[in-house]
């Protein structure tokens, strides 16, 4: 851009004939921007005068459509907050000062994978399904489904997802990403439909770990709007590529952690087992294995704790909403009881009427979320101190399984609790491939490590290079206990085309044939992670 050999204007276009080519097919983009076209023009003469505001700028983003953009509804995939007039978010404020084109929003597991205990994950009353762009009858994982696929199929040069518990880097695994969970106040929440204010966090999802790092340093910055800032000041960066250090697991202590993560699927150990031993050839003291301790006792109180706060802050982010829309939980409730036919044929609201149920600030909420933050913080905390580790590594999670829409997820693996619960770094990166299938390892670390573990992942992918672009297969064999599915089944391209549209329209679409596919009745393990 700076040579003139490119323009804003030129790669806007590209991206948007991108999503109308393949979205088609991934339903991961929900709408377009249509005012990105005079961002990049803009964004072109600013350039011209020698006005370039950031490394970001002309940059096409798409964000996830749970964070706050100025005329146009964000509605969490819910038909409930189709008619919402919600401003921009505090990020999307920093991200147009930077220069950065917004693209559009992306689909999501509705209400970031808060509502059911049956869901499948990337489905949203407004979106349908996300498709995995490595093989379309696979699930994209996690509620930032469509910003992962859609990093992953380059429908934009970035993307930005949210995480609670493990929906950065869950799908950023499954597409084959870079994702990264920032600890809690690196980045603001203000404008961003919110779980839990202890847990919520937005992040970059890229395909490489520079481009992540180019958009942290953009989306990081102090919110008097958020309290959580404030505790990050002194800890965050505006540019975070100074920590691009390909030598930087050179003398690194790293703890491999393995329990309850291996013998659920022998390709994911053989992926794990060989990124360890590129860390060790890449200079890395590896201490293997490590355990991280209270690791079973975390789920119970985290997810009773999420339950208080989730009430308490939906209800109050409702209430300050302009637009026509339910003012509360209770009415978010009757809304899906109203029009069940579309919010709720395949899985119900069990999250929602257990979350009206509870009292926030009472001694059970209190307690449950004292408990599970001191838990999680002394179980990386503990084993960093003891065996003196810069990082911990573990795989993210298993390939990504067929999109069941009867029977609900078949996550076999998934290692973001520590690091969700406790507000820490937590970033994925590719390792390897099962079955044309990505799987990513983790490196998290300490409050406010955030160059660390860019430093090290960064280390790892420059040492490795294992991602591999998607090829957009119609299914994928498995032999190895991923769920294998034959096409046509329920779940398959074939099963989801055919089902046809059930959804209502987005008011300024313009991502043509982005049908809603239908799904069935379905059942899903108890709740505990990928939100």
């Amino acid at each position: 851009m700076n040579a003139g050999t490119l323009s804003s204007v030129t790669l806007t276009n590209f991206y948007l004939h991108r999503i109308a080519q393949l979205n088609p097919e991934l339903h991961a983009v929900l709408t377009v921007n249509p005012d990105a076209l005079a961002s990049a023009r803009a964004s072109d003469a600013a350039r011209r005068s020698g006005h370039v505001r950031s490394p970001m700028e002309g940059i096409p983003v798409l964000l996830k459509d749970n964070i706050g953009t100025a005329g146009e509804p964000t509605t969490a995939g819910s038909l409930a907050l189709v008619n919402a007039k919600s401003p921009d978010a505090f990020i999307v404020t920093k991200l147009r000062a930077a220069g950065a084109v917004i693209l559009g929003k992306t689909n999501l597991s509705e209400w970031a994978n808060f509502r059911s205990t049956q869901s499948t994950s990337g489905w949203s009353g407004v979106g349908g399904v996300v498709n995995n762009p490595y093989a379309l009858d696979r699930n994209a994982c996690g509620s930032s489904s469509g910003s992962a696929a859609a990093a992953a199929a380059d429908l934009a040069t970035v993307t930005v997802g949210t995480e609670t518990d493990g929906s950065i880097v869950c799908p950023s695994s499954a597409n084959g990403d870079v994702g990264l969970k920032p600890s809690i106040g690196v980045v603001s929440r203000t404008g961003i439909v919110p779980i839990s204010h202890e847990q919520d966090t937005a992040g970059p999802i890229t395909r490489n770990v520079t481009d992540t790092a180019v958009l942290l340093g953009v989306l990081q910055g102090s919110d008097p709007a958020d309290p959580a800032t404030a505790a990050a000041q002194g800890h965050t960066y505006s540019d975070y590529t100074k920590f691009l250090n390909a030598g930087a697991l050179k003398g690194a202590r790293i703890g491999i952690w393995r329990e309850g993560n291996e013998g659920l699927n022998t390709q994911t150990d053989a992926i794990f087992n060989n990124a360890v031993s590129e860390l060790s050839s890449l200079g890395a003291t590896v201490v293997d294995p490590v355990v991280p301790p209270g690791l079973n006792d975390i789920g119970g109180p985290e997810f009773t704790a999420l339950l208080c706060e989730f009430k308490q802050d939906i209800n109050s982010y409702l209430a300050a909403l302009p637009g026509s829309h339910p003012a509360d939980l209770a009415g978010l409730i009757a809304f899906n009881n109203a029009n069940a036919a579309r919010e709720m044929p395949f899985f119900g609201q069990e999250i929602f009427t257990m979350a009206q149920a509870t009292q926030p600030g009472s001694a059970d909420c209190v307690t449950a979320r004292q408990q599970a933050t001191s838990l999680a913080q002394n179980s990386i905390n503990a084993l960093i101190k003891a065996d003196k580790l810069d990082a911990i590594v573990a795989v993210t999670g298993n390939p990504a399984w067929p999109t069941d829409l009867v029977l609900g997820d078949h996550d076999l693996i998934g290692t973001s609790t520590p690091a969700a619960v406790a507000g820490y770094p937590d970033i994925t990166v590719p390792a390897g491939s099962s079955f044309d299938l990505p799987v990513g390892i983790s490196f998290m670390g300490p409050q406010w490590s955030e160059p660390e573990m860019i430093a090290l992942a960064y280390s790892f992918e420059q040492g490795t290079h294992a991602r591999r672009a998607p090829q957009f297969l119609p299914t994928t064999p498995t032999t190895d206990g991923v769920n294998p599915r034959p096409p046509g089944s329920a779940g398959s391209p074939g099963a989801v085309q055919a089902a046809g549209a059930n959804g209502a329209a987005r008011s300024q679409s313009a991502v043509p044939g982005n049908a809603v596919p239908a799904n069935t009745a379905g059942t899903r393990a108890p709740y505990g992670r990928r939100s």
